[in-house]
């Protein structure tokens, strides 16, 4: 426990640990200081001088040390001649400090009045009218009149894109650098940064393409002004119209807090539209920050044109036709789930299938949920928490492009001293922050983590860590290898199973599959022969897109129920069968539901719905109920609560959850409000629910994974692997049209420069790869990094690759001409 400083504020006595600032000590009272520069989650600079205050300390004698005392026993104060900045000043036993005495409210006028000199008075158009820290100020500080003589104000560029997403308007700019040291200090990437001097200075992005950064949206909810917009909320609607929704995003598995902002427009028939998502306080999951991919395709795809919609009508005789078809086939019915489904969802698809003696099976390439299972962060766990003397191990996974705020919760981890082990075979962005970089060749995964303990001051590190947290990823594995490297990771935290903040993780690709492996649900080793000739229902998952495989086992299937809310590769699949073998039901999106998802580190979190249901769509857990009813089942189809309160009442890992458990809140630090927007930005307050952390069921894994073994290439043959991008062409982030350009960036595949060369190609040339016969044409991208004879392709793009895999390259001309 730190020491306590005893001091007062306007007269009200304050115990704070030592080393609190003085405008956070306010705070924690209930006294707002002014600022501007100063934000709680940065480092203090002092640039801007509004947070100006008073400040006494004790007169003290230098030849005893103690404090002067007067003639009433108590210490006399010495104010300074001159008003210091409470942003910088860390707080000292017997301070007194005066917030709102004549002379520091005069300073901060003077302040205010300063930066209104060349600040445009465009108040009635400015996007951050109505929630802008600097109008709220000046009404709260600053002078009723001004001084200065307007066309005297210094002019400058308006509507400057400092990338494609972040707009800058140079005239509001108050120069508090708040966005440069956010890009420098919380997000590691300095792409911003000031130019000129004095009264001319600008902010400039220093990057190519601009203002390159996954973080970048965060730096409008903490620009003070309306200098920094986002490119897809501008002029879009005033704040005061806006109706909040709290939710949690759907990108990753992450689970981070947001907020959807809402409001009736023509467009949509006078009906609810999200305008945009904001960051929602959670210090044991995201803070107050969130990535680019959750906050310009987090909804975007839920109002894309290609819904899916019926008519009520239709909708009930398309699911008395489903239930026929599965009551039919009974124990030869296979349910085919993916991980954006929510834990209530998953439950009723569970008791379904086993009522009607279905397989019933979870959609994805990254196995090993087993071991997270029975191996994950137990209650009590917090990233944040972690620091020196704990170790954190990721391995397999490049946590930036596939789950970035775990990213930055690591490398923040870091630095406060946790030893972080990076064990790639690749460089990823994650390597600067860490205490040692491990480079393997892929294929090597395995033998590399059952390795780990044999390396002296990496095993030290792993066997006398205080926690020890495991991230394990997908990075050039498939089905197998990850299931094998969760085994030989699981081996590392097995003693430790449920102690808070020790652990084994999963890095998902989806929101939830943590939840379905909670449920029971496990993936197929060889899912295309699991589907043919089968009656198949599929919820949320795109499986004849993503692989020519399984769209030619579901041609071959009896009956194909496709369950989504978009128009899919499979959903025209099951169109295009014959009548009565292809049905499709429409669901609401999670954005017009109410349900709760489980994260990576199994945190249950509730979210809300944010706008009506389309007509003719449902929840997936109402449309599963109403099927397993038609079939003869009774399954909660009512309220995703009284299905959570069923959850609860049979899995032992939900036990004591509840939607009002999760919907509980505690007091968080910083303090963030939309009352103060000066101190913590724009993001929303928490008060819909922190989540609950599942207990820990250690000793039910039935034994340990054998490594699988390495692939072989041919002497003519490259090594293809599997990696993530944060922007691919999956179903769920198309939609989002301002990330076309990032999609298109990524989109090629990954040699060596020396790689490129001996097949004659360069970085953005044309070349096609033949896989299991076929030629992909695909862009060339260059990454001295990886290994020669490797070709790395990103997933959910055009070249369907699942697992390592042989292939042949050549240069497109030259495969055109053979």
């Amino acid at each position: 426990m730190a020491k306590l400083i005893n001091l007062k504020i306007n007269g009200k006595p304050v115990s704070v640990p030592e080393g609190t600032l003085i405008v956070n000590a306010a705070k924690m009272v209930n006294i707002d200081i002014p600022v501007f520069c100063y934000h709680p989650k940065m480092e203090p600079v002092g640039m801007c001088r509004q947070c100006l205050v008073e400040i006494g300390r004790p007169m003290i004698d230098r030849a005893s040390g103690q404090p002067v005392l007067d003639e009433n026993g108590q210490p006399k104060l010495q104010f300074g001649p001159k008003l210091e900045t409470s942003c910088t000043t860390p707080v000292s036993e017997g301070m007194f400090v005066i917030t709102d005495s004549e002379k520091a409210q005069g300073g901060q006028k003077e302040i205010l009045e300063l930066l209104l000199t060349s600040h445009p008075l465009d108040c009635p158009v400015c996007d951050k009218g109505g929630e802008c820290p600097l109008q709220n100020l000046t009404m709260a500080y600053g002078p009723k009149d001004s001084r200065f003589i307007f066309d005297e104000k210094q002019k400058a560029d308006k509507h400057v894109p400092l990338g494609d997403l972040i707009f800058l308007d140079r005239e509001r700019c108050i120069q508090c650098a708040r966005c440069i040291r956010f890009q420098d200090d919380i997000a590691g990437e300095p792409v911003l940064g000031f130019y000129q001097r004095g009264r001319r200075t600008d902010i400039v992005t220093y990057s190519e393409p601009g203002f390159d950064s996954v973080f970048s949206g965060n730096t409008t909810d903490i620009c003070p002004v309306g200098a920094l917009t986002t490119a897809d909320f501008r002029f879009g609607a005033r704040p005061w119209e806006l109706k909040q929704a709290a939710s949690v995003c759907s990108q990753c598995p992450v689970g981070c807090n947001v907020t959807f902002d809402v409001r009736r427009e023509a467009k949509a028939g006078g009906g609810y539209v999200v305008k945009r998502a904001m960051p929602r306080q959670n210090e044991q999951v995201n803070e107050i920050w969130m990535c680019d991919k959750g906050r310009f395709a987090g909804y975007q795809y839920t109002e894309a044109e290609s819904r899916l919609l019926l008519d009520a009508g239709a909708l009930e005789s398309t699911l008395s036709l489903a239930a026929a078809k599965l009551a039919e086939a009974k124990s030869d019915a296979v349910f085919l789930a993916g991980g954006r489904l929510s834990n209530e969802d998953f439950y009723n698809l569970k008791q379904f299938a086993d009522n009607l003696g279905a397989k019933a099976y979870l959609y994805t390439q990254h196995g090993g949920g087993e071991f997270t299972t029975a191996y994950g962060l137990s209650a009590g766990s917090n990233l944040g928490d972690l620091g020196t003397g704990d170790t954190v191990l990721v391995v397999a996974s490049d946590l930036y492009n596939e789950a970035p705020l775990w990213h930055l919760r690591l490398k923040a981890a870091a630095q406060r001293g946790a030893t972080l082990i990076v064990a790639n075979a690749r460089a990823t962005k994650l390597d600067e922050y860490s205490s040692f970089v491990i480079r393997y060749s892929y294929g090597d995964e395995i033998e590399t983590v059952k390795g780990l303990l044999g390396k002296e001051k990496i095993g030290e590190a792993i066997k006398n860590a205080n926690n020890l947290v495991i991230f394990y990823g997908a990075d050039g594995l498939g089905l197998a290898g990850t299931s094998a490297l969760a085994s030989a990771c699981a081996e590392l935290v097995t003693e430790r199973a449920g102690k808070p903040n020790n652990g084994l993780i999963g890095v998902w690709s989806t929101p939830n599959q943590q939840g379905a492996l909670e449920m029971g649900f496990a993936p197929s080793a060889n899912l295309a022969a699991e589907l043919k000739d089968k009656t198949v229902y599929i919820l949320a998952a795109d499986p004849a897109g993503d692989d020519p495989a399984l769209a030619e086992a579901l041609k071959s299937a009896k009956t194909v129920i496709v369950q989504d809310i978009l128009e899919t590769e499979t959903t025209k699949l099951a169109e295009a069968c014959p009548e009565g073998r292809g049905i499709v039901l429409p669901a609401a999106a999670y954005t017009e539901r109410e349900g709760t998802y489980t994260s990576g580190e199994r945190r249950v979190q509730r979210f809300y719905p944010a706008v009506p249901a389309r007509p003719g769509t449902k929840a997936d857990f109402a449309l599963v109920a109403e099927i397993a009813k038609k079939c003869g089942f009774e399954l909660e189809g009512r309220s995703p609560l009284l299905v959570m309160n069923q959850i609860a009442a049979s899995q032992a890992a939900f036990s004591g959850v509840s939607y009002a458990k999760l919907a509980e809140v505690t007091a968080q630090w910083p303090i963030i409000g939309r009352s103060d927007l000066f101190y913590g930005g724009t993001g929303y307050e928490n008060r819909q629910g922190l989540g609950v952390t599942l207990e820990t069921r250690p000793g039910t894994v039935d034994g340990l994974r054998s490594a699988v073994n390495a692939l072989r290439p041919k002497e003519d043959e490259l090594f293809a692997v599997p990696i993530t991008k944060l922007y691919d062409n999956g179903t769920t982030i198309v939609p989002a049209k301002l990330l076309a350009a990032h999609i298109d960036r990524f989109n090629g595949i990954v040699l060596n420069p020396a790689t490129a060369l001996k097949f004659g190609l360069e970085n953005g040339s044309q070349a096609t790869v033949s896989l299991n016969g076929v030629l992909y044409p695909a862009k060339v991208l260059l990454d001295e990094s990886i290994s020669t004879g490797v070709v790395l392709i990103p997933r959910s793009f055009a070249i369907p690759i699942k697992e390592p895999v042989a292939v042949k390259l050549a240069a497109l001309v030259k495969a055109q001409e053979a």
